[in-house]
Formats: structure tokens, sequence, C-alpha cells
């Protein structure tokens, strides 16, 4: 079966949104060496609709960027109640009963399948059982505000640390497990 890990940048107070406004002098080779091995670890990108549309205004139609062309050729799979389409190139759109659909995706044959960002889709997996990994880099800043990963409302989950490494200028990776697996 197929593991769906969540890789998140976050800063020491919890936020998570906008890590592109926070990360920059904390960021080095490699840490960059790490974001790629996730990537290379998988064959699926699933995504919320906030990320989804984000990303699809920064990538789509860019041919130019490395990064882009990667995250164009993706399969992507957004997870989304409001959106009645998916358009961003190998785009396709979950509706209805969430959970037995990403559970048929985990079921199919592949690599990971990975998210970036998401916060509340990451969030809702968890509850759900449905996420393997939580891979977290932890910046050393305070952020101070913006979203935070996991917002107060919701059950205790117990987690299990499957790696811990300090990076240089003090960035910490933190990968968990459910405590249940």
């Amino acid at each position: 079966m197929r593991k769906i890990v969540a890789g998140l940048m976050v800063a020491a107070d919890g936020v998570v949104e906008a890590p592109e406004t926070w990360t920059g002098p904390y960021f080095s080779p490699e840490l960059g060496q790490h974001v790629g091995s996730l990537i290379a670890a998988a064959d699926t990108l699933l995504l919320g609709r906030v990320t989804y549309q984000t990303f699809a205004a920064s990538f789509a139609g860019n041919t130019s960027d490395p990064m882009a062309a990667q995250m164009n050729a993706f399969p992507k799979v957004v997870v989304s109640a409001t959106l009645d389409t998916a358009d961003w190139e190998n785009s396709t759109l979950i509706r209805g009963d969430t959970a037995a659909q990403i559970t048929r995706l985990k079921q199919q044959g592949g690599a990971n399948i990975n998210i970036s960002g998401s916060a509340t889709l990451v969030t809702w997996l968890l509850r759900h059982g449905l996420l393997d990994e939580l891979d977290l880099l932890v910046f050393p800043v305070v952020a101070g505000h913006g979203k935070r990963l996991f917002d107060g409302n919701g059950a205790k989950t117990g987690l299990a640390l499957a790696a811990c490494q300090q990076f240089p200028a003090g960035v910490v990776r933190l990968a968990y497990r459910p405590a249940s697996a």
C-alpha cells in the first residue's frame, strides 16, 4: 500500500502559512537535498484547494523553470468541496466520500503520495487515520501570525517519532508516524 507523506515547513510557533516569507535565511543546500528526496520518493501530489490554486497560479504553463516542469508533470489529486474543475494539467478532483477515495488512491500501485502545504487537509487526514508520515521542517523563527498547522480544535492524536535531524542554521526535521502504526 502506498504511503501518504506530508512535508511541511513550520515556524517555531506552529505557523505554516506563507513559508516563503520566513524560511529564506535558514535554507541550506542540505535542506534542499532533503526536500528533493521527499519529492523523488513520490509519484503523486495530494493537495487541498488553497494550496492547489496557489501552486497552479505559480507553476501552470511555466516551461522555463525546472521546478515548474516537475510540478506540471506530477499527477495531482485535489480535495475540494468548492471547486467544480481542476484544470491544471494532470489534475484530478476528489469530491464526495473523500476518505473512501483517498483509501482507494493509497491502494493503487505506485510510490508515495506527497502533500505539500494543505494544512487543513493534513490535519483531516491525520484525524481520519489516512496520514502515514508527518515530516516537519521546524524553522528557528517565530512568524508571529498566520495559519497554524493545528488550530486547537480536534481530538488528541498520538504520534511516534520516526526521525530527527538538525540542519545548518538551526532547522530541525521531525518526522512522525501515527502512534498506532
